[in-house]
């Protein structure tokens, strides 16, 4: 399942290379959100073992529930069913509908795993007052089909969240490569650094003399990660030295690990 903060990637520790096909994917963790700001309740939505073995007439049935956990747990139960249209349909009106933004977020990322065409219910989304709810519908989007919501995925660069620009550009890139040149480097002096790291990370790999100038000036920037993320770049370009040390402070996840390049 995905989290809630358009953070981006996971995946391995080896760096991929642009012989090996490799896109990053678009998804959504709130690796930056204080322990304070979550309930109980928020920890205890992704536990699904209590209804793991309910039939999907039971969990449509949980969806009816007064408890906004109950519906979340109900909506990622169902992701590991095999949904019919009804199903899907009412997954839709979720993700519109719901008063909780987080059964929202998950009913969005339930169809971008499982629907086909693309539901109403993640068009919604995109105007959802949420942004975790808007950054996983750029996910389902790029999920169901990246070529032809590309305006849409597009619009989203100009989100007012962090997270959904960042997903938007990394949607682009995966669609457009070198040509979404002309994104990136508006996004290079982004308010965000989350947004700005990405950025470092997807022009170091296009070879374009625009790119490597702008790596250039990232190399200097403020917080260490993106930085160390445009000073890896380069050195993938032309073997420039990496940028004097310094740990970044840490908002990307509580174990401090946020002082890295990002792991596609």
């Amino acid at each position: 399942m995905t989290d809630p903060d358009g953070e981006f990637p996971t995946g391995s520790d080896s760096e991929p290379t642009e012989n090996d096909g490799y896109h990053p994917d678009v998804t959504v963790s709130r690796d930056d959100v204080e322990m304070g700001e979550a309930t109980e309740a928020d920890f205890t939505a992704p536990d699904t073992d209590p209804v793991v073995n309910e039939s999907v007439t039971d969990l449509l049935d949980r969806l009816e529930s007064e408890t906004a956990t109950e519906r979340q747990r109900a909506v990622l139960a169902l992701s590991e069913q095999d949904p019919g249209e009804a199903t899907l349909a009412t997954l839709s009106a979720l993700a519109s509908d719901d008063p909780d933004a987080l059964v929202r977020q998950f009913a969005v990322e339930v169809l971008g795993n499982l629907a086909a065409p693309t539901p109403e219910g993640v068009l919604a989304a995109l105007e959802d007052s949420d942004p975790w709810v808007r950054a996983e519908a750029i996910v389902a989007l790029d999920h169901l089909d990246q070529e032809r919501h590309a305006e849409r995925i597009a619009a989203a660069l100009e989100d007012e969240h962090h997270a959904v620009r960042r997903n938007a550009v990394i949607s682009l890139w995966k669609s457009q490569g070198d040509d979404a040149l002309e994104e990136l480097l508006a996004l290079a002096d982004d308010e965000s650094d989350r947004v700005r790291e990405w950025v470092a990370e997807l022009l170091g790999r296009i070879d374009h003399p625009d790119a490597e100038r702008a790596l250039a000036d990232l190399r200097n920037d403020e917080e260490s990660i993106v930085a160390k993320t445009a000073a890896h770049a380069l050195e993938e370009v032309n073997s420039t030295p990496g940028p004097p040390g310094g740990t970044a402070p840490n908002g990307t996840d509580p174990t401090g690990s946020r002082d890295r390049p990002p792991r596609l």
